[in-house]
């Protein structure tokens, strides 16, 4: 057996990259972790963490093409297709077709998914805060910042 101050440093670089030290597990840990939170906090509206992302793309831009949506949340059309259909059962969207392109689909907020945008973001807020708690403005905006790096590393 080699001792810790044996290893080498490919060695205990290489160690690093095995569960549960390496980056990506913690990092799906740290997903799973808040997704189960918030969908806690979801459930009695009935929704999922991704309603909270098709509806957070809708208050910023209502009546996107269903494209638009998956191509902002990174997500292939039959994913999001099942995600809309109980969204407009739940009556928080509606589907019309394009004016211009009839092949073009654009989905719409109704006044009850309009109504969620002062419900539901303090809601997100507060399990990011639970998340972040003990962690520093500027640790915050760093760790932001290196994710954000890493996403556009690998996209």
């Amino acid at each position: 057996m080699i001792s810790k101050s044996n290893q080498s440093p490919t060695l205990e670089s290489w160690q690093q990259n095995l569960a549960p030290y390496n980056l990506g597990y913690r990092i799906k840990l740290l997903s799973q972790l808040l997704s189960r939170r918030f969908t806690d906090r979801l459930e009695p509206f009935g929704l999922t963490p991704f309603h909270w992302l098709v509806l957070c793309c809708l208050w910023q831009e209502d009546g996107l093409p269903t494209s638009s949506i998956g191509d902002k949340l990174k997500q292939v059309g039959g994913t999001l297709t099942g995600v809309l259909d109980r969204m407009e059962e739940r009556g928080l969207v509606r589907r019309e077709r394009d004016t211009q392109d009839r092949r073009i689909w654009r989905i719409w907020l109704t006044d009850a998914g309009k109504e969620l945008q002062t419900v539901l973001p303090p809601i997100a807020a507060a399990v990011r805060d639970e998340a972040m708690d003990g962690i520093s403005l500027a640790e915050r905006e760093f760790f932001s910042q290196i994710l954000n790096r890493a996403i556009a590393n690998l996209s």
